[in-house]
C-alpha cells in the first residue's frame, strides 16, 4: 500500500517549485519560503516493508544478460583527484583528495531503447508503474505534480511518449540498480562519477572548463532564462535531449552536465566529505536517500547550478521523476565485483 502523507498533499495543492524531492535542485542565490525540506521528503517516501519485498523479489529474480560487451563504455584509468569544492554549497565541501581504481563507464546515459531491452528480457515492472503515478514537471503550469500513469514509456503521463534515443527517466534508484545487475554492471559511486565527469580537467567548475557559456553559447542541456518563468531554449531543447546531442568531455562522456540527473550507488550524507576515506570511497554506510549527480534540463542560473561537476543532490530510492535517469559502470578486468 503506497504511503500517503502531508508531503504529497503539499506538492499537489501548492505546486511547490523548490522541493528537493522533485526538482533535485537547490537555490544558491536566495532562500525560499514555504518549501518542503528534503527531510520531509525522506520521511514521506520511505518504503513500506511490503513494497521493499516486491522490489527485492524482482531484483533477486533478474538474471544477468549474456551480453557483457564493453561497447559504448569508456575506460577510466585509476588515479587521484580533488573531489568536491570549497566554493559551492556546504555539502559539496571540503574539497578533498580521493584515489580511485580503474573502471569502465557508459559514455552516455542509459536510453529508453536500452531500458526497453531490459524489460523485454526480464518482464521487469518499474516502481512508477506499480505506484500508478510519478513526479512530473508541468511546463504549462510551471510546477511539479503527481501525474497518473507517468512512467518510463510515457514520462509526462498518458499523452506522452519517450523517444528511444533519449535518456530513460521515471526510473527509481531500485529500478536503475536492477538494470545494472542485468547488464553485468553497477551504478557508479559519487567519487567515480565526479572523477569521470571532470574529464581530466583539474579544479574546473564545469565538465568543459570554468566558463558556463564558452564563446557565449551553452554546451549542455540546461535551462537558459529565469526558472520557472521563461526558458529561452538557447541550447535547442526545452526538455530532455537525445543522448550525445552535445560534445563529450575530455574522457569522451556525454551529458555529464544537465539533461537528466543521474543516480549513483552511494547513500547520501551531507557531511560525508568531512570523513570520507581517501581510497575508493563508497559513500555512507546507510541512509534514507541515494545521491544523484549532474543536474538536469531544469537547472538554471537563478535557481539551480548543479550542472557543475561538484554539484550534489539526493532522493529516496523509490523516487521516479521525468528529469532523473542513470548511467552504469563496470569494474576493470581482474577486479572483484563490489
Amino acid at each position: 500500500m503506497r504511503i500517503e502523507n502531508n508531503f504529497r498533499k503539499k506538492v499537489l495543492t501548492l505546486g511547490l517549485l523548490g522541493v528537493t524531492f522533485f526538482c533535485a535542485c537547490q537555490s544558491q542565490t536566495q532562500e525560499t519560503t514555504n518549501v518542503v525540506k528534503s527531510d520531509d521528503f525522506a520521511e514521506s517516501r520511505l518504503s513500506s516493508p511490503r513494497r521493499d519485498s516486491i522490489a527485492q523479489n524482482q531484483q533477486e529474480n533478474i538474471s544477468q544478460s549474456k551480453n557483457m560487451s564493453k561497447d559504448g563504455m569508456v575506460f577510466i584509468e585509476g588515479s587521484a583527484f580533488t573531489m568536491g569544492t570549497n566554493d559551492g554549497m556546504a555539502y559539496e565541501a571540503p574539497a578533498h583528495e580521493v584515489s580511485l581504481k580503474s573502471f569502465w563507464i557508459d559514455e552516455a546515459e542509459v536510453t529508453v531503447k536500452d531500458f526497453e531491452k531490459f524489460v523485454e528480457a526480464t518482464n521487469y515492472v518499474t516502481e512508477a508503474e506499480r505506484f500508478g503515478d510519478s513526479g512530473v514537471f508541468d511546463f504549462e503550469n510551471k510546477n511539479w505534480t503527481m501525474r497518473k500513469n507517468a512512467n518510463w514509456r510515457q514520462p509526462e503521463g498518458a499523452n506522452s511518449k519517450a523517444n528511444g534515443d533519449e535518456p530513460v527517466t521515471q526510473v527509481s534508484w531500485n529500478d536503475a540498480n536492477a538494470y545494472a545487475k542485468w547488464a553485468g554492471k553497477r551504478l557508479p559511486t559519487e567519487a567515480e562519477w565526479e572523477f569521470a565527469a571532470r574529464g581530466d580537467l583539474k579544479d574546473k567548475e564545469y565538465a568543459w572548463g570554468d566558463e558556463l557559456r564558452p564563446d557565449g553559447k551553452p554546451v549542455a542541456n540546461w535551462w537558459q532564462g529565469e526558472f520557472p518563468a521563461k526558458n529561452m531554449v538557447e541550447d535547442g531543447f526545452a526538455g530532455r535531449a537525445p543522448v550525445k546531442s552535445f560534445a563529450p568531455n575530455g574522457y569522451g562522456l556525454h551529458d555529464v552536465a544537465g539533461n537528466v540527473w543521474e543516480w549513483t550507488a552511494d547513500w547520501y550524507d551531507a557531511d560525508y566529505y568531512k570523513t570520507s576515506p581517501r581510497e575508493d570511497p563508497q559513500g555512507a554506510t546507510s541512509g534514507a536517500e541515494r545521491a544523484m549527480r549532474g543536474g538536469s534540463f531544469l537547472c538554471a542560473e537563478n535557481f539551480c547550478t548543479n550542472y557543475r561537476v561538484a554539484g550534489r543532490s539526493h532522493s529516496s530510492p523509490d523516487t521516479g521523476l521525468n528529469n532523473v535517469g542513470f548511467r552504469c559502470v563496470r569494474n576493470a578486468d581482474g577486479q572483484t565485483v563490489r
